[in-house]
């Protein structure tokens, strides 16, 4: 998989997308992302992205021109299969979705920053837009990162246990059980007997029933 990511500020990526599961994934060949810095794609001797709001306003607006130049050199040189505006008023990021997305070939995704793009950029090449939660960072590079980890964490062969991500939290509408490790007793609580059995099955019985437990207590809105 290729993910393209387009974004005024690289360099809140470089950390995010350099290390751990991520950093693994493209080491093994099994992930690319490249960034592209908008400002290479400015006009103008400042290399300057951004400017007022037609109607006015507090905030600066993203240009559509770099963007259009940028996306149109990136259609050129491959076929995207979804080309994703990272924003507040998108669709909630659910783990459908990224599941859905695991399986593609090649994403773009679109940073915003400022108060956003030109509605144009939207309108011409976006196919998704999407948002991480109900409140406002400072720009889209950080949920862009987001996104994109939570789709290479799924890529077969990433991760060191294949059944690990099916497993994950929302893979079912479920949240996942709790989990315990060494010692067996710590600070006086001891680990559910049922987890020392050996039986599998009741193990599995088990977690079935705290993960419905933990989702009706915690998410109830996960099972409607």
């Amino acid at each position: 998989m290729r993910i393209d990511i387009i974004t005024v500020l690289p360099e809140l990526l470089q950390g995010p997308l350099t290390s751990s599961i991520v950093k693994r994934a493209q080491d093994k060949n099994l992930a690319e992302i490249v960034i592209h810095s908008l400002r290479d794609y400015s006009t103008n001797k400042h290399k300057t992205v951004d400017d007022y709001a037609f109607g006015g306003g507090a905030g600066m607006v993203l240009q559509p021109q770099p963007i259009s130049d940028c996306i149109e050199k990136l259609l050129a040189e491959r076929k995207y299969d979804e080309i994703i505006y990272m924003t507040p008023d998108g669709e909630i990021l659910k783990q459908t979705t990224v599941n859905a997305l695991s399986i593609k070939k090649n994403l773009m995704i679109l940073a915003g920053h400022y108060k956003g793009v030109d509605q144009r950029i939207r309108d011409i090449y976006v196919t998704k837009e999407i948002s991480i939660g109900d409140y406002v960072l400072t720009g889209g590079e950080l949920p862009a990162a987001i996104l994109a980890d939570a789709i290479i964490r799924l890529i077969p062969g990433v991760l060191g246990d294949e059944t690990s991500a099916l497993t994950d939290s929302f893979q079912d509408n479920l949240l996942s059980p709790p989990v315990y490790t060494r010692p067996e007793e710590f600070k006086g609580i001891r680990v559910p007997d049922v987890l020392l059995s050996g039986n599998h099955k009741k193990i599995e019985e088990w977690r079935d029933e705290q993960a419905l437990k933990r989702t009706q207590q915690r998410r109830p809105d996960l099972l409607d």
